[in-house]
């Protein structure tokens, strides 16, 4: 298997060569700062994905994680790459606008500035579902994984109790290591992690099939998420498949890549979108939430309208035939 890369902000982060293919260079639009499809040959699947049972029923605006206590939005402002004050701004805004569910990846390298947001915030930390993550896919071997995933919860800790954050709702590994060796010794520290008390969901991002089974067949504590690539524009066949195989809800973290600034997709979704009154990209995101991925998305902007766009797509339902048209779409 090939080495994938995640580009941020031009910064290119290799990992596990377990992986998939390597991310071609994004476009550099509101909605894929942090998305790109993995190759342009592979940017929609050739067979139907048909609308498939989620997690939770379509109306839903969260889900309840498997063996997680605490409701999980469907719908999660993902932080980019920029400084504190900016993930301060933002964050204030999101939860202005209602967010309730945050990713502040280690990878944004801006998490005070978020935490620091949350603490000047009048919303109950108990009604925010907070996930910090690891990248620790560099080192070989468990031993070595292990200490540089608990250094990497650590870390997490230090940064969020700028904001006086003492606890977080979950902890993702931003990729899987080198091997499976590596693997079980990141997963360990994470279920050790969630011993002392510091977290309550095990997550992951951007593992396959194989990887997840090096997981699963150790774990104490089963992964309650995959975070992956996935939108109307990469949607390969067998990708929700494999992870619901193993009752493993999808989460987003692409959901809009390549799909507003595509005039192909520009204009059905806006066809689609017309007759509900909603958007293009509110189209575009239903379809994830109706097409069984489970996790719903993870979204990122700057503009206020669009936190507030983005939030809206819990209110109507696209019909089978709405479904099936999108999902056929090339690009």
């Amino acid at each position: 298997m090939q080495t994938i890369l995640w580009i941020l902000s031009g910064t290119a982060i290799q990992t596990s060569s377990l992986f998939t293919p390597k991310i071609d260079p994004i476009d550099p639009t509101r909605r894929s700062i942090l998305a790109s499809p993995f190759s342009t040959a592979a940017l929609v699947s050739s067979s139907l994905l048909s609308p498939l049972p989620s997690f939770a029923t379509d109306q839903s605006t969260s889900v309840l994680l498997p063996g997680s206590k605490k409701p999980f939005p469907f719908a999660s402002f993902g932080l980019q790459v920029y400084d504190d004050d900016t993930a301060f701004k933002l964050t204030t805004i999101a939860l202005e606008t209602g967010y309730r569910n945050f990713f502040a990846s280690v990878l944004a390298g801006n998490q005070k500035g978020f935490a620091k947001a949350v603490k000047a915030s009048s919303v109950p930390r108990s009604e925010l579902y907070i996930c910090g993550t690891v990248l620790s896919n560099r080192v070989q071997g468990q031993t070595g994984a292990y200490k540089k995933t608990a250094q990497g919860c650590k870390e997490n800790m230090a940064a969020m109790s700028t904001g006086g954050i003492d606890h977080l709702d979950m902890i993702m590994l931003d990729y899987p290591g080198p091997d499976s060796d590596s693997i079980v010794g990141q997963w360990r520290a994470f279920e050790d992690f969630k011993k002392e008390g510091f977290v309550d969901d095990l997550a992951v991002s951007n593992f396959n099939a194989n990887q997840l089974d090096v997981v699963l067949k150790m774990a104490e504590v089963k992964p309650c998420l995959n975070q992956l690539p996935y939108s109307l524009a990469y949607h390969p066949k067998g990708v929700l498949d494999y992870n619901r195989e193993r009752g493993i809800p999808v989460q987003s973290w692409s959901p809009l890549s390549r799909v507003l600034t595509n005039p192909n997709y520009r204009v059905v979704l806006s066809s689609i979108g017309a007759k509900y009154g909603k958007s293009a990209a509110q189209v575009a995101l239903r379809w994830i939430v109706q097409s069984g991925s489970g996790g719903g998305f993870s979204t990122q902007t700057k503009k206020r309208s669009h936190f507030e766009e983005d939030l809206k797509v819990f209110d109507f339902e696209l019909t089978t035939e709405d479904m099936n048209q999108l999902t056929q779409m090339t690009a």
